[in-house]
């Protein structure tokens, strides 16, 4: 899965990088690659289902696919 990133110089120094597709994904760094290695696992996070994604109910499961 490809997913586009931005990436900015912050005013203070350091990186600030968001995810447009992803409401509120949001991450930075000291240098561009920790910003971008940080924003990696934000989106791993922001995609991964928590207890509250999933509708109540007696049969649940939770399966991984790779896209």
């Amino acid at each position: 899965m490809k997913i586009k990133v931005v990436l900015q110089e912050s005013e203070d120094g350091g990186y600030t990088v968001y995810v447009p597709g992803l409401p509120g994904c949001i991450s930075e760094g000291e240098t561009k690659e920790e910003a971008l290695e940080n924003i990696r696992e934000a989106i791993e996070l922001y995609l991964e289902p928590g207890e509250d994604d999933i509708p109540p109910g007696t049969h649940k499961e939770v399966h991984e696919l790779a896209l």
